[in-house]
Formats: C-alpha cells, structure tokens, sequence
C-alpha cells in the first residue's frame, strides 16, 4: 500500500499549494535500500510565510511557514502511535541519514532551488500513523525523533482530516480517485467532514 500512502500525502500537499516531486520511485530486490534510495517527497512552497515558527507536530495551518522539504512517508497503519522502541530501530530514520540528505538537496539544486532562493535549509518531515498521547512516551518519542534530526511530524489523521474537510460534495474530482472517493463518502453521508466519522449513528428504522 506503499504507493496509496504517497499518493494521499503528495495530494495532501498539492491541496496546500506545494508543488510535489518524488525523488525516486523504483523497488530493490536483492538487498534493502540503502538511505539515498529511499523513495521519499520533495516539496517546494512557492510563496512561504517567514514570520511563523511550525510546532513539531504540524497541522494544515502550519505548513504555510514551510519553504522546502523532504517528507518521508511511514505508511504503518497497524499501529496507531509509533513507540520510542520502534524509533530507536531506526527504520523510521532513512530519510533524515546524511546521505539521505545529501541526495535530497542535490534533487532540490537539479530542480533550481537552493537553499539561499528557499530562504531556510531543508525541513525534514515525517508522516507517520501519530504520536503517543500518554506520558512519558509521547515526550521521549519526540526527543527521539529531534536528536535524530526530523524537524516535524504530520499524522494520517491530520491529512485525512483536512482532505475530508476540503472536499466539495457538489464538484467532481475525475482527475483524483482519493479526492472523489472522499467526495462520494460525503455526498452519500458516510462521513462527518467536521470530525471525520465513518458512518455516523442514524435513527433505527
């Protein structure tokens, strides 16, 4: 479902006004990827704000102060949270390893963005399932993440949210499967566009 997820994030941030690129898209077999071949987004917002700092788990109203990333997708949705023992697997971590990095602002210098042009270095963000909500499992599962270098994270649920949201029930949306298939689930009362509920309760008959 690799290819799912990375649809649903690359539209996620087209909605946002980002122009999307992914940097590599091709499967190894005989040997695991090694970090500069992690398949992973590259997005470029063409009109940043400057005067806000993003949290380090960002929302839709944040991304607007974001310039330029790389954006690992972490499609593991058999889990809700990752756990601080799933982070020090490393796993999570390819995309933010300095080769990984370096691969990244050389895709950005061939696409003629530098980082002086961006106005900021690369941000690297993580879309994962979310983050613990007890303590102090959620505090250390951030340290983590920050001491290995990943700047924000942006949960699934954030992004479905805010498509849900965003979705018109009255236009068709024939280019995108995702976008019409969150349109018909509200057209046919499928789901709450406010707090994203599948199949609210209706009268028993």
């Amino acid at each position: 479902m690799a290819g799912f997820d990375d649809n649903l994030v690359r539209e996620y941030f087209e909605l946002g006004g980002f122009f999307v690129r992914q940097s590599r898209k091709y499967a190894v077999q005989s040997r695991r990827k090694r970090a500069d071949e992690e398949s992973d987004l590259l997005v470029i917002n063409p009109s940043p704000r400057r005067e806000t700092s993003p949290p380090f788990q960002v929302f839709g109203a944040d991304l607007g102060a974001i310039s330029r990333a790389v954006v690992a997708v972490k499609g593991w949705h058999t889990t809700r949270a990752v756990t601080p023992s799933m982070i020090r697997k490393g796993e999570l971590l390819e995309f933010v390893r300095k080769e990984a990095v370096d691969a990244a602002r050389e895709a950005f210098a061939d696409l003629g963005e530098t980082e002086d042009e961006a106005g900021g270095g690369l941000t690297k963000i993580l879309v994962l399932p979310g983050l613990p909500t007890a303590e102090p499992q959620r505090a250390e599962s951030i340290a983590l993440l920050r001491e290995h270098g990943v700047d924000h994270v942006l949960t699934f649920r954030t992004i479905l949210e805010s498509m849900v949201q965003r979705v018109e029930s009255n236009q068709s949306y024939a280019k995108s499967d995702t976008l019409q298939l969150l349109r018909l689930l509200r057209v046919y009362d499928m789901v709450k566009s406010a707090q994203l509920e599948l199949f609210p309760d209706r009268p028993s008959r």
